[in-house]
């Protein structure tokens, strides 16, 4: 706003019109000033000498712009000040005024370079040029050579010098001297002199002093102060006679603004100079931050250990989807609400309609999932993706794997007929056991396609995790042990021996178990082979029939001596932090076996024989029936089964007729086939003539197949990759699963009740109240103890304050050079950010050194593979928060600070 010259027409640099200043003292006032009138020249050494009390350094204060007057008007290079703002005395100051004090008024914790430099920090010059200048000035007041000392480690002269240098930085206009010998030795104060001497003449310099003497020696103009009025002066302003015309140039002053940097380097100065209240303040500030890190570690570490368990359970227990399944929460709550009718006399005995009612009630709640439908809705979404681990597909095509070794008989492992064979189990009992969801009796499992969380889950013993389709892995116990149902599942032992247990234990004969334990070496383990073969490669063309070959045991022998070979190539084990592992057996396979086999099926000869001929029955060569035929009393619905086993009896009942096989005709033959026992030991008793007389009226009549075109696919293991028999959804943790759910409503809205998808949920919500109660309890401890947080930040707060108290002259000193009182709050905000940043550390660090027993507790009394750990954002974020609370407490005395009179401050010790 004001203008400097560096020369001009303007013939003064410095005018006081009638300058009057009046301090309130209680009801007092006291007159500093009453009317000063005076022109000050460009280049001049002037001296204003006075008692003390007459105003002579209120007059300098007021020049230089550290106080306000309070009436009249301070020209300054022809404009008025009397519309100056704050910011404009500030900016005046920087640029224009440069302050010599008596008792050199240095910041006790800079180095000389740094108080030099500091009003060129001010005034936004370049790190290299500040140096520069300040070396510059420095060495010519003859201290090059002393940049580094603290202010303390000088004599008083030494100090003087850095003050003059300091005020001639800025190459500022004006320089105003107050008493600048006062604390000087007589040499001292001449070297002084003669240097204020030289810059007069460039410069106009103003000097306050007591000394009459040395003012006429070295001023050009001396000045009389006595009560607040001019006595006298030896060389006033003549307007005719000091008028002088010459080219006029002017520059704006610039707006001074301290960065943040530099309040930074201020106040971590001053903090180092208190170094012990300082780490005391800090570390009494840190302690709520202990608190909150050490929950937020425990937290953590439960946590992880809840997503940890989350992961390895529901990698156990995912969200399956079959292509039928029974709502069994519907299921259970229409049971329990179906009442029973009791409306009837008691001289009687009445039904009761239980078991249809459930039956009624069961076909209710079970229904048929399209899961190709769903299927493509799950390959489209790619949140259902990222909220999983993996998303597994399972088929109707059985994985038929046989022992490789077939020189002592076929061994089949899988589907494994181990208990069926020992008489444990019928075949039915199997199948209603696994329909009711009580297990498999198979041991081969498909692994999930997630490398990441298997190896997390399992150690690796031996070998490597399967990278191939026909590579197989082992797993074992946490034991290093395989149960003997998976030894004799896998032919490792001989089910001869189990078998004949099984007969004796049937009859009542005392058996003997043999319980010694066999072990393995990994190479013996890692050296079984089985053989795979497909579900079609059991059927042989015949007559244009296919048969089923596989009670054929020479035939069979065949079939698996070609199979695929599968290896085992690694041996695995539960880790011992996994809370559940995801192979569901102790043989684990790839998905790829899965694809490779369906695509096997698909390309045989037998399906797409079926598939070519989807009206015809290709097990029996008769046409598939229809709802018609069902119906019909003129045709005879027959299995597969039944006309199997017919035409094993009809040989016999042709010879015993005497008929011949090769002449009969289809018609002829299919009849034959259609009759049942009785009718063919009838037949058998009946003339050649009879029988083909029944034949005749029997022509009407025709036999179709009893099975379907779906059900023969079904029996040949035969389906596609986009119709899934099962969908397991493996969620990551159970806030994912619970979105998933939400998603899958989400797709069963607006769809027909065919459509929509049913799914069993295993787990439930059995741990994710768990996860809450954590949380809350988290919650409310870190509330408890976030109050010392706040009463520390209040302490840092009343420290800060009492560090402003301690900063008073420095403040001055700052207001003097031309710092704004916003400068002089970020000097202090600056102090408390420190403060608040040190703080945190020390209660991170603290914090992180204090989790190292307390994790050596938990494991020693505890069998929880829990790890507190400080999560990094975590303490990123307490820092913080400590720093922002820290700074929060210092507003209130950074604004005290501002507030403060520079000229008051600068009279502070």
């Amino acid at each position: 706003m004001y203008l400097t010259l560096t020369k001009g027409t303007i013939c003064y640099m410095l005018k006081l019109n009638d300058i009057v200043k009046n301090y309130d003292s209680g009801e007092n006032v006291v007159r500093a000033l009453r009317g000063i009138d005076v022109q000050f020249r460009e280049s001049e050494f002037v001296s204003i000498l006075g008692p003390s009390g007459c105003g002579k350094t209120t007059l300098l204060n007021i020049i230089g712009g550290l106080d306000r007057y309070t009436s009249g008007d301070l020209v300054i290079n022809g404009k008025s000040s009397k519309d100056f703002k704050d910011r404009d005395w500030d900016t005046y100051r920087n640029h224009s005024i440069g302050f010599v004090f008596q008792n050199y008024n240095l910041i006790s914790h800079q180095t000389v370079l740094s108080n030099v430099e500091l009003a060129l920090t001010l005034s936004g010059m370049s790190k290299t040029e500040r140096r520069k200048r300040a070396l510059d000035v420095l060495k010519k007041v003859g201290l090059e050579d002393q940049i580094h000392k603290k202010p303390n480690q000088m004599s008083g002269g030494q100090m003087q010098r850095v003050a003059i240098a300091r005020a001639l930085i800025n190459d500022p206009d004006i320089l105003l001297a107050d008493e600048p010998t006062g604390a000087l030795d007589s040499e001292t104060s001449v070297q002084v002199l003669e240097l204020l001497k030289t810059i007069a003449k460039d410069k106009l310099v103003i000097m306050v002093t007591h000394n009459p003497d040395l003012a006429k020696q070295y001023s050009t103009r001396i000045i009389k102060l006595l009560d607040g009025n001019i006595t006298d002066d030896s060389n006033p302003y003549d307007e005719e006679k000091d008028a002088e015309k010459i080219a006029q140039t002017k520059k704006k002053g610039k707006r001074t603004s301290m960065s943040f940097l530099t309040a930074l380097s201020l106040s971590r100065n001053n903090l180092l100079t208190k170094k012990g209240r300082t780490i005391l303040t800090s570390f009494a500030g840190s302690i709520g931050i202990i608190g909150i890190a050490l929950i937020l570690s425990l937290s953590n570490g439960v946590q992880a250990f809840i997503d940890n368990v989350q992961e390895d359970t529901l990698s156990s227990y995912p969200l399956q989807i079959t292509k039928t399944t029974t709502n069994f929460g519907e299921l259970m709550q229409s049971m329990s609400n179906n009442e029973v009718d009791h409306n009837h006399g008691m001289d009687k005995v009445y039904s009761r309609n239980l078991l249809s009612q459930q039956l009624n009630t069961m076909l209710k709640e079970t229904k048929i999932n399209n899961l190709e439908r769903f299927k493509k809705f799950v390959d489209k979404n790619d949140e259902l993706k990222d909220l999983t681990t993996d998303i597994q597909y399972s088929y109707s095509v059985p994985l038929t794997v046989f022992k490789a070794d077939t020189e002592n008989g076929l061994t089949q492992v899988n589907p494994s007929t181990l208990l069926t064979d020992t008489g444990f189990y019928s075949e039915a009992q199997l199948n209603s056991m696994s329909s009711m969801g009580m297990g498999s009796a198979n041991v081969w499992s498909e692994m999930i396609d997630n490398e990441k969380l298997i190896k997390n889950q399992y150690d690796i013993l031996a070998g490597k995790l399967p990278e191939k389709y026909n590579e197989i892995v082992l797993v074992v116990d946490e034991y290093n042990e395989l149960n003997d149902y998976v030894l004799y599942s896998l032919g490792i032992l001989d089910t001869s021996k189990l078998k004949g247990l099984m007969k004796k234990a049937t009859v009542g004969e005392k058996i003997e178990i043999d319980s010694k334990q066999t072990s393995y070496t990994y190479e013996e383990l890692l050296d079984l082979k089985f053989k795979l073969i497909s579900p079609t490669d059991k059927f042989v063309k015949e007559d244009g029939l296919w048969i089923d070959k596989s009670k054929d045991e020479n035939y069979m022998k065949g079939v698996v001596d070609k199979g695929v070979e599968l290896k085992v190539v690694g041996i695995v084990r539960p880790s011992d932090e996994a809370a559940a592992a995801s192979i569901g057996g102790a043989i684990g396979y790839r998905h790829d076996l899965t694809t490779y086999i369906l695509d096997k099926v698909t390309a045989s000869e037998i399906v797409k024989d079926q598939q070519s001929n989807k009206d015809i029955d290709i097990f029996t060569g008769l046409k598939f029936a229809t709802d018609e035929d069902k119906d019909n009393k003129n045709v005879r619905v027959v299995s597969a089964d039944t006309i199997s086993q017919q035409n094993s009896e009809s040989p016999q009942m042709l010879d015993i007729n005497k008929l011949d096989r090769s002449k009969l005709t289809d018609t002829q033959k299919q009849y034959l086939a259609s009759l049942s026992d009785e009718q063919m030991d009838l037949l058998q008793k009946m003339s050649e003539e009879q029988v083909q007389k029944m034949e005749d009226a029997q022509k009407a009549k025709s036999v179709v197949s009893s099975a379907t075109y779906d059900e023969n696919l079904e029996i040949l293991g035969y389906s596609t990759e986009e119709k899934p028999s099962g969908i397991n959804i493996y969620p990551k943790d159970f806030k994912s699963k619970e979105r998933i759910t939400e998603i899958i409503e989400e797709y069963n809205k607006g769809l027909d009740e065919a459509d929509k998808i049913e799914y069993t949920d295993y787990v439930g919500l059995i741990m994710s109240s768990v996860t809450t109660i954590i949380n809350s309890i988290s919650y409310v401890l870190i509330a408890f103890v976030a109050i010392s947080l706040i009463v520390s930040s209040i302490m840092i707060g009343i420290i800060t304050y009492i560090s402003v108290l301690e900063r008073t002259k420095e403040i001055g000193i700052l207001r003097s050079i031309g710092a704004s009182k916003r400068d002089i709050s970020r000097v202090f905000n600056a102090e408390t950010l420190i403060v608040g940043f040190v703080a945190g550390l020390i209660g991170i660090g603290v914090s992180y050194l204090l989790t190292l027993p307390i994790n050596l507790i938990i494991n020693y009394f505890t069998d929880v593979q829990l790890r507190a750990a400080i999560p990094i954002l975590g303490a990123v974020i307490l820092i913080a928060i400590s720093m922002l609370l820290t700074l929060i407490a210092g507003l209130l005395p950074s604004r005290i600070a501002a507030k403060k009179d520079p000229v008051v401050a600068l009279r502070s010790e």
